[in-house]
């Protein structure tokens, strides 16, 4: 296996400020727009430097408006554009620049409206935005071997400790973000969307309680590897994370 330098560091500057609450996990700083992240303090397994990601606006272009047909789903529609333009890079700061890209358009104000969650507001979107681009970092191989690992695996958990959630709302906003509000439309949507990461964003949880987590895994990535690497390891790092909320949930 190949060593990875976990001692030198991830620094981005985004389109939007974010929480500077996020430095309450360790190995992670936030300064309005600039994020840095200590990669042998942020993550629990950290194995691989190396991400596939393909450029947003040739998403924007080229696959967004893209119709399926009876030839061609949706899935088969991203898995072509992905062989044809995704690329590995060993650059963090590009892979979580293009997440942020990703996630603002798939956490847009606009779906609100639509939701039927009157509790979820615009606020809990931009949490949503925030915790997707970081989950990005995580990664799963081909043989399905979960090979990167930080604290927003564990969703709920990670946005209790920086947004002071009660477990209720971070509930909820877990349902949000691991596809209690796709409708089809919205499906369709997040599959062309994530093609920009280089694959789907699969998830190891049945519902709100398991909170096994999701991550951007490649299109034939081992399922079943998966998810037995998932269940292997997730209870023990679920409670590091809470480890660090401020006060108890109201």
């Amino acid at each position: 296996m190949t060593t990875i330098d976990t001692k030198a560091a991830i620094t981005v500057v985004l389109p939007e400020a974010f929480d500077e609450r996020w430095s309450r996990l360790p190995g992670i700083q936030v300064d309005g727009r600039h994020i840095t992240i200590d990669p042998a303090e942020y993550f629990f397994r950290f194995e691989s430097n190396t991400w596939l990601v393909a450029d947003w606006e040739l998403v924007k272009s080229q696959l967004l408006d893209a119709e399926e047909t009876t030839e061609s789903a949706v899935e088969q529609l991203a898995l072509d554009f992905i062989k044809a333009h995704a690329a590995s890079t060993s650059d963090a700061a590009r892979v979580l620049s293009t997440a942020y890209e990703v996630y603002a358009y798939l956490f847009r104000d606009e779906h609100l409206a639509s939701l039927g969650l009157p509790q979820i507001t615009a606020e809990h979107l931009r949490m949503l935005r925030e915790a997707a681009t970081l989950m990005a970092l995580n990664k799963v191989e081909m043989d399905g071997h979960i090979s990167n690992v930080g604290p927003c695996w564990f969703f709920p958990a990670a946005t209790s400790v920086v947004f002071d959630l009660d477990d209720e709302m971070g509930g909820m906003l877990d349902e949000v973000y691991h596809g209690g509000w796709f409708n089809e439309h919205r499906r369709i949507e997040s599959i062309k969307a994530h093609a920009a990461l280089g694959g789907r964003l699969v998830h190891g949880c049945q519902s709100v309680p398991d909170q096994s987590g999701g991550v951007v895994a490649p299109y034939g990535a081992s399922m079943t590897a998966f998810r037995d690497d998932l269940a292997a390891f997730k209870s023990g790092w679920i409670e590091q994370v809470y480890v660090h909320r401020v006060s108890p949930a109201a």
